[in-house]
């Protein structure tokens, strides 16, 4: 039998090391293992197939972190109210609207962060994958 003849595009002739802890050498191993492909190619399909996640602008970043700090005040205002009611006076605000409100603050922050709730193809393979954008 010959020698396979492969194009010169599909010939890996480069090395790109990197450095993993034990336990990252563990999981990559065992992941190749459960694909039935080799450890280098699931790093070249990760790494050069799925799509990379979205970067945020400063601005949306900004936006992101400042409903965060609304959430949180929001959060208190809901805390007493109910401490209020328990109390049986007059709660500072309506807890109805105060939930519908840190509902819409919720979704206008998963809005900004563009998570998609309905999930891939490629994310369901990776279910425990927690790679994130660096943020800075």
């Amino acid at each position: 039998m010959s020698p396979r003849k492969q194009s010169k595009r599909l010939v890996r002739n480069h090395l790109f090391s990197m450095r993993l802890s034990d336990i990252e050498l563990d999981l990559l191993r065992i992941k190749s293992q459960d694909a039935g492909m080799s450890a280098s190619e699931l790093m070249r399909r990760n790494g050069l197939l799925r799509p990379l996640p979205k970067r945020l602008s400063k601005i949306s970043l900004q936006t992101y972190w400042e409903l965060g700090q609304i959430g949180n005040n929001l959060n208190q205002l809901v805390k007493a109210t109910n401490t209020a009611i328990k109390m049986g006076r007059t709660p500072p605000a309506n807890p109805e609207l105060l939930e519908e409100l840190l509902s819409v603050l919720h979704q206008c922050r998963r809005d900004i962060a563009q998570v998609d709730t309905e999930s891939d193809d490629w994310e369901e393979e990776e279910e425990d994958d927690d790679w994130e954008a660096d943020e800075g």
